[in-house]
């Protein structure tokens, strides 16, 4: 059982959530209610993104994976609401 945050596993999901962020697409339209969340969802997912290479850079990698946690939840929580689309399996949970 791991027990530590290693600068690979760091990497690893890292590169995950970024693809994550750049292949998503908005899967409402912008006159629509929910386009509001999706782009809500975005801000957070960006937002706790650059705060993961903060601490990364600190070399908090605790808080570096738990901020990275949080972005990649708030993009499956969009997938699975339908205000985002993501089809990659590896990239989304619900895709």
């Amino acid at each position: 059982m791991e027990r530590e945050v290693t600068d690979e596993k760091l990497q690893k999901y890292f590169r995950i959530t970024e693809e994550a962020l750049k292949r998503l697409e908005i899967a409402v339209h912008e006159k629509s209610l929910l386009h509001a969340v999706a782009m809500d969802f975005l801000t957070m997912a960006k937002s706790y993104f650059e705060d993961a290479k903060y601490y990364y850079e600190k070399g908090d990698y605790v808080t570096a994976f738990a901020a990275l946690n949080y972005a990649h939840g708030f993009i499956d929580a969009g997938v699975r609401l339908g205000v985002f689309r993501g089809e990659d399996d590896r990239l989304f949970a619900f895709g």
